[in-house]
């Protein structure tokens, strides 16, 4: 029996922070594009409900006033909803004829929701055919990082979604954890030690930057 093209695809186990990114291939505004395509980079993988929709407008004009950004970060944009390419196009046209904002990063046309399906951005409680709003933040090596769910009525804050890429880079780059509310420039936070001498040692080296044994804090190198 042919699959029903309206129906939402097979429930699949989404990626886990720390697991493999899935493989797609799709169909953009920008033409075919894979996962592939963007190794060796950083990738916000977001979905969004549905075209010509207030709070998505919101999100998709924040996404493109910060698109350099998250490019000088070394990091690429890529949107999904289950809508058509041609609706795709017909709602950026209308968002740079309205706004005077162009969006320049690709949007996924899922309608077979099978990319949609096995990133787990369908939620039979918010859509029976929409995705609701997923974030995934996929590094240089293709590994889930981060993964975030708002639901259909909550924008969100795209400033937060950069910040958390570059915090992650940071921790990367040198091997530290950085601390709430973390910008970069901010100090980040020092590995607590592991064994009972160390900590000892620590207090004793009276360092300004260390509040207590485990809470200390530096400079990023």
């Amino acid at each position: 029996m042919d699959r029903d093209p309206a129906a939402p695809s097979s429930p699949a186990t989404p990626p886990r922070i720390g697991d493999p990114a899935p493989a797609f291939e799709v169909e953009t505004t920008q033409g075919t594009l894979r996962l592939d395509d963007y190794a060796g980079s950083w990738l916000v993988f977001f979905s969004h409900p549905a075209d010509f929709t207030p709070v998505c407008t919101s999100e998709f004009l924040a996404f493109a006033n910060l698109y350099p950004t998250f490019r000088n970060n070394g990091c690429e944009l890529l949107a999904l909803s289950t809508d058509s390419i041609y609706a795709h196009i017909a709602w950026t046209r209308s968002i740079e004829a309205t706004f005077g904002v162009r969006i320049d990063f690709p949007i996924v046309s899922d309608a077979s929701r099978e990319v949609a399906g096995a990133y787990g951005m369908l939620m039979s409680g918010e859509s029976a055919t929409e995705a609701v709003r997923a974030v995934f933040v996929i590094d240089d090596r293709q590994i889930v990082r981060a993964v975030l769910y708002y639901p259909m009525t909550t924008g969100r804050s795209v400033e937060e979604i950069l910040r958390l890429v570059q915090a992650l880079q940071a921790t990367d780059r040198h091997g530290v954890a950085t601390p709430a509310g973390w910008l970069p420039g901010d100090k980040v936070i020092v590995s607590p030690p592991r064994t009972q001498e160390m900590a000892e040692e620590r207090v004793k080296a009276g360092e300004p930057d260390c509040r207590d044994w485990y809470y200390c804090l530096k400079n990023p190198d």
